[in-house]
């Protein structure tokens, strides 16, 4: 869904969003090289901050390494200007266990260009923990 008055074109920063989320190792195709991502799991003491395109890219392969390949963001809703960019929806995983959680995704965008992206999952701490906790063993295991 996207948030587009009746009678009004889409502007070009929700496609490059939705293909950004549609499969995560695209962002270096829309990226500046100097972009910043502020992590999910940070915190006041720790801003877990990835500066650079490569360490961007690092981040993102291994969030799809955690999930064991797994992980799909479930968009709901993409709202963009020419200076923003917001994607709402629902991060899932299948392994190392089930994962189903709200997200928001805020961008910054210049030139056309991403400079500046915060990832924020409504619970990034049980987020952190599933992905770094294995999974229970059956019984048969």
């Amino acid at each position: 869904m996207t948030a587009t008055p009746a009678g009004t074109t889409t502007h070009p920063h929700v496609e490059i969003l939705r293909t950004i989320y549609a499969d995560l190792t695209t962002v270096a195709d829309y990226a500046a090289d100097d972009i910043v991502l502020h992590r999910a799991d940070r915190t006041a003491e720790d801003p877990r901050v990835c500066r650079g395109i490569q360490a961007v890219v690092a981040h993102e392969q291994a969030l799809i390494r955690l999930a064991k390949g797994t992980l799909a963001m479930d968009v709901e809703h993409i709202a963009a200007t020419e200076y923003f960019g917001a994607v709402l929806g629902v991060l899932r995983a299948r392994l190392p266990q089930q994962i189903a959680m709200p997200f928001c995704g805020l961008w910054r965008f210049e030139d056309g260009r991403i400079v500046e992206h915060w990832e924020n999952a409504y619970a990034a701490a049980e987020l952190q923990q599933l992905f770094t906790t294995p999974a229970p063993r059956s019984a048969t295991s």
